[in-house]
């Protein structure tokens, strides 16, 4: 049964702790009238909300601020973080605010969150605003990487409205609608431990087991099973990032998930040559989030969460816990990098193949997506078309030669890994200068129809569309000069 828009059954799990963990707080109308960019069907799915929910003229009003859902009990909410290392003793949510929460058919709950709907006590002299740039950016990539099959926020809708917004310049404004089952972070543990409120962390953690973890329940230290879950899940998280190419730019604290889902998107990009020193936030002055340093700020991060929750646990039970992600990790990658390769199974011959490869991957600039999805296609003649995109031409055919081999020691037909490989290796991927030419025709022209295709094209990464053909090529030569921040 699909609900309408006005019986969208609305409650808030979280308001019905103390407001010590957040801010109720009303969504700010704009000054001038909001309108829909684009709705996305398959999100609205989560909700069991009728597509035609859309077409209600209260919907852009619901979801830009203009008014509130009859049930809603918006709240913000409160959180620290650990920012490009170091203590931030107060953030929150400082532009985004959650309307409340959905429980779908499946028994699966779903916050409901407007992220640029106005200020809230967290936004710390800012405007509570988002720029339509950013806005068309996040809700492209929370998709992509749902398509990738990467744990993610989802993206419900992207609303448009013309009030001037100024970051480095003036811009207009929009409001994304994303939906999580929990947007609940690392850093909504350590405010509490840094400001030695003991007894909310314990709150909070029995918060977190009830509603997403139940099975913890019966654990015999259940804080311990959470530490060790979602040491698990991040390491099994940023794997895939790795895996696919992706570098999320700006892993504070804050951005990280107790779910292990990807919470926040501003200056992410993916690889374009595979270059593992890839920094794609030009805030970051450091490298601090380079694309090689992702797996180890990981175990950071966890440890942040670990020193957090050490109030609930012995020290030697979080270091136990910590202790398992290196290998938990290189498990994971491990094996998705086995199944890149069209192998059933990681062992000793695959990681030397894959090291070998993108050793010369690097040093030839080769095009990370490009690469394994013409390695995944059983019509091309590799031996011309991948030998092709490297300097040194015969260490890759030796390098092929040793590949093929494998696959011979293993008695598996190449063939029909490579119909496998090519559901494993997309051939889309939401590279910056794609996102960038929908945000120039949304911004310059008011033309919208870009991101209806790139949704369809992101949703749907690993199947060909041949209208579409252009953006699996090598990105253009100003595809460098697109630059993002942490404004971005």
């Amino acid at each position: 049964m699909k609900h309408s828009l006005d019986t969208l059954p609305f409650s808030n799990s979280l308001s019905k702790l103390t407001d010590t963990f957040y801010s109720r707080v009303q969504p700010t109308a704009f000054n001038s009238e909001s309108y829909l960019i684009h709705f996305n069907a398959a999100a609205a799915d989560l909700l069991d909300l009728n597509p035609d929910g859309s077409r209600n003229p209260d919907f852009t009003k619901i979801f830009s601020g203009q008014h509130l859902h009859q049930q809603s009990d918006p709240i913000a909410m409160l959180y620290s973080g650990h920012q490009f290392g170091h203590y931030v003793e107060q953030l929150g949510d400082g532009r985004a605010i959650m309307l409340g929460e959905t429980t779908n058919q499946l028994g699966q709950k779903w916050e409901i969150q407007l992220k640029g709907s106005g200020m809230t006590p967290y936004s710390r002299r800012a405007d509570g605003r988002a720029v339509l740039r950013s806005s068309i950016r996040e809700y492209l990539c929370s998709e992509a990487m749902h398509g990738l099959g990467i744990p993610t926020t989802r993206a419900l809708c992207l609303i448009g409205n013309n009030d001037e917004v100024y970051r480095e310049q003036i811009e207009t404004a929009a409001v994304v609608t994303r939906l999580a089952p929990s947007h609940i972070r690392f850093g909504s543990f350590e405010i509490f431990f840094y400001r030695s409120q003991l007894e909310h962390i314990k709150t909070l953690a029995d918060f977190v087991i009830e509603n997403h973890y139940p099975a913890l329940k019966n654990h015999t230290n259940p804080y311990i099973a959470l530490l060790e879950t979602v040491i698990k899940k991040t390491a099994q998280l940023i794997a895939h990032w790795q895996a696919v190419g992706f570098a999320h730019g700006v892993m504070n604290t804050d951005n990280m998930s107790i779910l292990g889902l990807i919470l926040d998107y501003g200056p992410f990009g993916f690889l374009d040559n595979y270059n593992p020193k890839f920094i794609c936030n030009h805030s970051d002055h450091e490298g601090r989030y380079a694309f090689e340093n992702q797996p180890q700020i990981g175990l950071f991060n966890l440890s942040c969460l670990a020193q957090a929750l050490l109030p609930l646990m012995d020290v030697e039970s979080a270091k136990a816990a910590l202790s398992t992600y290196q290998d938990t990790y290189s498990h994971h990658y491990n094996e998705l990098m086995a199944k890149k390769l069209g192998f059933n199974n990681p062992d000793a011959t695959t990681e030397s193949l894959m090291e070998s490869l993108l050793e010369q991957m690097q040093q030839s600039e080769v095009d990370y997506t490009i690469f394994f999805r013409r390695l995944s296609n059983p019509e091309s003649n590799q031996a011309t078309e991948l030998r092709d995109m490297f300097v040194d031409r015969k260490k890759f055919d030796q390098w092929l030669a040793n590949y093929t081999q494998h696959f011979e020691a293993l008695s598996l037909n190449i063939k029909d890994q490579q119909k496998i490989m090519l559901t494993l290796n997309p051939k889309y991927i939401l590279r910056n200068y794609i996102a960038q030419i929908a945000i120039e025709k949304a911004e310059r022209e008011q033309d919208y129809s870009e991101i209806d295709k790139l949704m369809t094209l992101l949703q749907n990464p690993f199947a060909e569309h041949p209208e579409m053909e252009h953006y699996a090529g090598l990105p253009p030569d100003w595809a460098s000069r697109v630059s993002v921040s942490c404004s971005s």
